[in-house]
């Protein structure tokens, strides 16, 4: 196979798998919540359980094959690897393609998304260039001795382990959903006065002498009694204006939409957003008996988004012992709004002022008399830490791929 091939297949390979592992990695729940919907979809219920730990073997695996082949590492491994990713996905993507049981593949996770034809067109290319390095991988040599060529792989996996790691315990580190931090709730729900609206064009269905014809809206024949209505079907045209945010709604048990009283707020408003109430722990309810106590004591309104019903509602209070009021909303949009079991948003006027997993929130968040200029503060050194930490990984990365540069030229 000639060498050129070979090579552009590799660095190819390398950017899309490094891109797909790291975007999917920093999100493993949101990836999990597509392994479910893949479950659900192929009555697989029975692996719905093992979405988590499938999400982080698949987020890191991506990451590190494609690692490997960037950095010249373990190749016939990361050969191996390639080949044996496109062969399971591309097929699949077909059959998603052909019956569309999911929108969204979720291959890139929430930072790009693809139809289900485009994403099989996508894995047609890169299986090809999966086959062409798999069927060279016997000619591929190494630039490492074993010993150092083992050493950058453990790097290269410790690498490809944090994003995912961290992903789980916190919120993303980079947020692609809409409702991030700065998002304001009634801006992003509404739609525009002059925005496009959705075109439908539709068929109508008429019998004349025992033969069905079609028509349409400007020659169907409404003046001729001769022809017997039968049926009519609209079909999508043109896709209108859809808003960022389109399913938030949220109601109390007995059926009061508090939808507005969210979106129109004034002032603080402090929102625990629990997907799932069997993820409570007793760590997670005393952060929250802490929050709500520290709320009242201020003046500050507080509701729990739930999805949770009957018994399970009821455990919240009796159980949990969380005592601020309860506002049930759809499982996808909480766990949308959160990938976290549970979470905490702080909105200001309406817009996202604060966001946490359970375990990230300031401990002396409501004791400052300016909580703005305390989560300015916050996210700055916050900021400052992910800085220095990316920074000091790129250069080692960047350090590593001079010298493989380095020995390729000899």
């Amino acid at each position: 196979m000639n060498k050129k091939f070979t090579l552009l297949a590799r660095y190819l390979l390398a950017i899309v798998f490094i891109f797909s592992g790291f975007v999917k990695g920093v999100d493993p729940w949101g990836t999990a919540y597509k392994l479910h919907d893949y479950f659900l979809a192929f009555h697989l219920d029975f692996l719905d359980n093992l979405s988590l730990v499938f999400s982080f073997i698949l987020c890191v695996a991506e990451l590190y094959i494609g690692l490997l082949l960037l950095f010249g590492v373990k190749l016939r491994l990361a050969a191996w690897g390639a080949f044996l990713f496109m062969l399971v996905f591309t097929p699949l993507t077909l059959i998603l393609a052909l019956t569309n049981p999911i929108s969204d593949c979720g291959c890139f996770g929430d930072a790009i998304k693809l139809s289900n034809w485009g994403t099989f067109i996508k894995n047609i290319f890169f299986f090809i260039a999966a086959a062409i390095l798999f069927a060279s991988r016997k000619s591929i040599t190494s630039k490492f001795s074993v010993l150092k060529e083992f050493a950058v792989a453990i790097l290269l996996l410790a690498i490809s382990l944090l994003p995912s790691i961290h992903g789980i315990r916190h919120q993303p580190l980079i947020d692609f959903r809409p409702f991030h931090v700065g998002a304001n709730l009634l801006d992003y729900t509404t739609v525009p006065d002059d925005a496009p609206q959705d075109v439908y064009k539709t068929i109508l269905y008429y019998e004349k002498d025992g033969v069905v014809k079609e028509f349409d809206e400007s020659n169907y024949p409404w003046n001729d009694s001769t022809w017997t209505f039968v049926d009519s079907k609209s079909y999508l045209v043109q896709k209108g204006y859809t808003p960022l945010i389109n399913n938030f709604v949220v109601y109390s048990e007995d059926g009061h939409n508090y939808t507005d009283s969210i979106l129109y707020s004034d002032g603080y408003l402090l929102l625990p957003v629990i997907p799932y109430t069997k993820y409570l722990t007793k760590e997670a309810d005393e952060v929250f008996n802490k929050i709500n106590k520290k709320a009242f004591e201020k003046g500050i309104k507080i509701f729990g988004l739930v999805s949770a019903s009957g018994k399970d509602l009821l455990d919240l209070e009796q159980k949990h012992r969380l005592f601020f009021p309860m506002l049930q909303a759809d499982e996808v949009m909480l766990k949308t709004i959160v990938r976290s079991q549970p979470g905490l948003l702080l909105l200001y006027n309406g817009t996202i002022i604060g966001k946490w997993h359970w375990r990230d929130i300031p401990k002396d968040l409501l004791d400052v008399k300016n909580p703005h200029a305390y989560l300015i503060k916050t996210l700055k050194k916050s900021n400052e830490n992910y800085q220095v930490l990316a920074i000091s990984i790129s250069l080692l990365l960047l350090l590593l791929l001079i010298n493989v540069n380095t020995k390729n030229r000899r």
